[in-house]
């Protein structure tokens, strides 16, 4: 365990080894995202019956996310006259800072962890929720009509589906006993939860996706309604830590629906030769491999329609697994 390799070091080391392990957790993250980007071109070429990228890199197109990056990071930094130029440069950052720190959480395996946190599930949601506070303000800072209806619609919609996300898990907190995420893992050595739990899988994977913003939740940024939402004065590398925010949740979000629904590191049957972080890693790409294939597929709902399925479906259904898990784990306790 990482925090166990960090207690037993030398006070004055502590500092220089986080520090190490969290900028190569950086990088890891940082080419998962140019790499999950091609990727998603990728699939949504294969599903449309086009190519994708396919002219830098070779005829796979390896280097066509690299070449935007670097496009990215050279463009012009704009900043508009009338806009609230110090919040405007600092929500970026604050919308960015908790994709990366609710990282620290997700157990890869039994012993590749940043922080064994005894309320990791607790810590996540809560950490999570912070992004929509540099939203917000990037929003309001940008003194735009649109982006300031997109930053609104991106408030009310994550406030909105964070409600039955955090509702769906309280039915294995219930089974697991616990917050942790170690032990969550651990609790599935007999059955993953997607198969005890499938209701609240479906009510956690549809809410996930509205809290990514992505489609066919994607509403916040519109581009036939509202150009481009909370972000459209940006421009350049600020706007690709908006973009980032949006992959590296994608990425947080996949490893975490790994670990409290798929098993995590445990293994199938008969078949526990194969190391942990491999069936981690295997897990974790169907999981991101969903999430494209659905932006391939469904179309974009109305916003009432995403509010009313919210709150009036969502919700109830959530409700409806928390109760009938505890009166079945009651019967059992009885029996």
């Amino acid at each position: 365990m990482i925090e166990d390799l960090l207690y037993s070091s030398p006070g004055w080391l502590n500092f220089g080894i986080f520090f190490l392990l969290a900028t190569v957790l950086l990088l890891v993250i940082l080419g998962f995202v140019t790499y999950a980007i091609l990727a998603e071109r990728k699939v949504m070429g294969f599903i449309q019956l086009r190519k994708g990228p396919d002219q830098l890199g070779g005829k796979f197109g390896l280097l066509q996310t690299v070449a935007d990056v670097l496009k990215l990071l050279l463009k012009e930094d704009t900043i508009p006259k009338l806009a609230d130029k110090p919040l405007f440069i600092v929500a970026p950052i604050l919308a960015f800072a908790p994709s990366f720190m609710v990282i620290a959480t997700i157990p890869f395996t039994d012993k590749l962890q940043f922080a064994d946190v005894g309320i990791g599930l607790l810590y996540y949601v809560a950490i999570s929720g912070m992004t929509i506070v540099g939203i917000l303000t990037g929003a309001w800072a940008s003194n735009n009509k649109y982006s300031l209806l997109g930053g609104m619609r991106a408030a009310a919609q994550m406030i909105s589906y964070e409600i039955p996300l955090v509702m769906s898990v309280l039915g294995i907190i219930l089974l697991t006993g616990s917050l942790n995420l170690n032990d969550i893992v651990a609790a599935q050595q007999d059955g993953w939860y997607i198969l005890l739990q499938p209701v609240a899988f479906i009510v956690f994977i549809i809410a996930a996706v509205a809290e990514l913003n992505r489609v066919p939740f994607d509403l916040p940024e519109a581009e036939n309604e509202l150009v481009a939402g909370y972000f459209t004065e940006y421009s350049g590398f600020r706007w690709a830590f908006f973009m980032l925010t949006e992959y590296v949740y994608m990425f947080a979000m996949s490893a975490l629906i790994t670990a409290i629904f798929l098993g995590g590191w445990l293994p199938l049957p008969f078949l526990g030769f194969i190391p942990g972080a491999v069936w981690f890693a295997l897990k974790f790409t169907g999981v991101v491999f969903f999430l494209l294939w659905i932006r391939s597929t469904f179309p974009r709902v109305r916003a009432d329609q995403l509010m009313e399925f919210g709150w009036k479906v969502l919700l109830p259904v959530a409700l409806a697994n928390i109760f009938l898990t505890a009166l079945i784990k009651e019967l059992i306790n009885l029996f």
